[in-house]
């Protein structure tokens, strides 16, 4: 069985020589998160207000794209019209969004992962986001994922509240111990 930093390197080859990721601060310390699908429950669900509904982006890109933007100017770029956008709704506003998106195989394992995570600002710290993230996760385990795949993340104690745990830990040198 190959180790998860082998696994990382399969699953996204030549990640270190990126320029945008060789530019980061060696100090920033990013981690890579999964969960075994075969062993996960989602458990109670994440509380978070009544009137939030949850499913996959049916509308307008750009209108997306205005939701992204408010979390990270950067991540517009990652959502155009072919991604699988799962969010949190307030009536017809995006309040969280993830690309849930196929992460690859290897050893013999099929790959999902809920990526650029966001929730809007004026949704912070209500339980949406998490909640989102919980039946991402639950979509890729009835979609016979063997493993979510957190990538690239600064927040790991938030995703471990889930049962997500890190992995792989790396700066823009490559992975560190």
């Amino acid at each position: 069985m190959m180790t998860y930093t082998e696994m990382f390197q399969t699953l996204q080859p030549g990640f270190f020589e990126k320029p945008y990721i060789r530019s980061l601060p060696e100090a920033h310390i990013f981690d890579e998160q999964i969960i075994d699908l075969h062993e996960w429950q989602a458990g109670a669900p994440v509380p978070c207000p009544a009137h939030i509904t949850f499913g996959f982006y049916k509308g307008d890109v750009e209108t997306l794209r205005a939701a992204v933007r408010e979390v990270d100017e950067d991540w517009p770029q990652w959502f155009g019209k072919v991604d699988r956008v799962f969010c949190a709704f307030d009536g017809e506003k995006v309040a969280s969004f993830c690309i849930l998106d196929a992460f690859g195989e290897a050893d013999g394992l099929k790959v999902g992962a809920p990526g650029c995570v966001g929730t809007v600002p004026a949704y912070r710290r209500q339980g949406i986001g998490l909640r989102m993230v919980q039946l991402a996760t639950a979509i890729l385990k009835d979609e016979g994922y063997d493993l979510s795949w957190i990538h690239y993340t600064h927040v790991g104690h938030w995703y471990a509240r889930l049962g997500y745990k890190t992995v792989v830990r790396w700066n823009c040198k490559g992975v560190v111990e």
